[in-house]
């Protein structure tokens, strides 16, 4: 089951991920020898990947969804890829245009025109009936392969690492906001990544303002709360109420296996 991910705002937050998150009033000065434990450690950043295919997916197995496509009913067009690339939001094309400069002539490459077309409509129009099919195909291309995991992380995972950093919260909380930036992006709205952040420190002070990481991450895990169940398709809150708030009762502010979670009623484990 691949759930709806993507808000409207993530299109805005594809054209400033690489620099507003970090050159903006968002980021607190913080000194590189201060600066927290990551989740771009190699072995974090795989339980962050599970964890976000358990939500995604119902799987641990994130290297599989490579291949995967399918139009979920969202508004966004086809829904593809490790991170939920979408026809509708932007990120797909500049996906396909990257895999493009560095495979010309992939399999892909002749539905740019089309991709242009739709980018910002739930359209299919020029991608149907052969795209799914050529997804599949590049999906086999290890450097589509690689071009997918360099645009999750420029858009996606860097930007939210560096901002949790530099707020001064650990791997937990490094991983909270590289799931919500998933799944609300971070434009202008009530429910972008960016408003969820500034609602919990509202209620709370980051830790690198002299804050409590628990108190805070309770606050933002209250106001991420809130976002999802804003649109529809993301009232089911568990990936938060039975999995991310576990761990931060148990105070598993390092993310450390033994890991068991549920989310949408499905259970998992990492050891």
């Amino acid at each position: 089951m691949h759930t709806p991910h993507i808000t409207s705002s993530r299109r805005t937050f594809l054209a400033v991920a690489g620099a507003a998150l970090v050159a903006g009033p968002l980021v607190a000065a913080r000194s590189a020898s201060a600066a927290p434990a990551g989740l771009d450690d190699p072995a974090k950043k795989e339980i962050a990947m599970k964890l976000v295919s358990s939500a995604e997916n119902s799987s641990l197995d994130w290297k599989a969804q490579y291949k995967y496509i399918e139009d979920i009913g969202d508004g966004r067009g086809y829904t593809a890829g490790i991170i939920g690339f979408c026809s509708g939001t932007g990120d797909m094309l500049d996906l396909v245009e990257l895999y493009t400069r560095r495979r010309p002539g992939n399999a892909l490459s002749g539905y740019l025109p089309a991709l242009r077309r739709v980018d910002g409509t739930d359209s299919h129009e020029g991608l149907d009936p052969g795209y799914p099919d050529a997804w599949r195909r590049a999906a086999q291309d290890g450097a589509f392969r690689q071009a997918q995991d360099d645009e999750r992380d420029r858009v996606y995972f860097n930007p939210a690492v560096r901002q949790a950093k530099a707020d001064g919260v650990g791997v937990l909380g490094q991983f909270a906001y590289y799931d919500a930036i998933v799944m609300h992006g971070d434009g202008g709205d009530s429910a972008s990544f960016g408003s969820i952040r500034r609602r919990a420190l509202g209620r709370a002070r980051q830790p690198a303002q002299g804050g409590d990481e628990v108190t805070y991450l309770h606050a933002f895990l209250d106001a991420r709360v809130w976002a999802m169940k804003q649109e529809a398709a993301h009232e089911d809150t568990s990936r938060v109420d039975t999995a991310q708030r576990v761990f931060l009762r148990n105070r598993n502010l390092n993310l450390d296996p033994p890991l068991d979670w549920q989310v949408y009623g499905d259970s998992f484990h990492i050891g």
